[in-house]
C-alpha cells in the first residue's frame, strides 16, 4: 500500500478526516514551503543558511510543528525563496 492509498484509507474515518481538514491550513503551508524549497535544489540546511534559521526549525515549518511561527519569520522564509505569502480568511 502506497502512501495515497493508505491516506485515503485513513480519511474514511469521520474523526480522521475532521482533524485533517481542521489542519487544512499547515499542511498547506508545510506542502508550499516542500515545494519551493525543492524547485530551489536546496536542502533544508541550505534554506536554513540563507535565512539565518537552524535546520531543525526548518525541518519543524515543514513538518507542520508552528505553533508560534511568526510572520515575520515566514516573510523571511517566502524572501529567501523567492516566493510570496498570501494570507486569506474566508467566512
Amino acid at each position: 500500500m502506497n502512501f495515497r492509498q493508505h491516506k485515503e484509507k485513513l480519511l474514511k474515518s469521520s474523526k480522521v478526516r475532521k482533524e485533517y481538514e481542521r489542519l487544512g491550513p499547515e499542511f498547506q503551508l508545510a506542502r508550499s514551503l516542500i515545494r519551493a524549497r525543492l524547485k530551489k535544489g536546496w536542502t533544508q540546511a541550505e534554506l536554513a543558511r540563507r535565512v539565518g534559521m537552524q535546520q531543525p526549525n526548518i525541518a519543524r515549518l515543514e513538518g507542520g510543528n508552528y505553533d508560534r511561527v511568526s510572520l515575520p519569520t515566514l516573510k523571511k522564509v517566502a524572501r529567501a525563496l523567492g516566493a510570496e505569502i498570501e494570507i486569506k480568511l474566508s467566512a
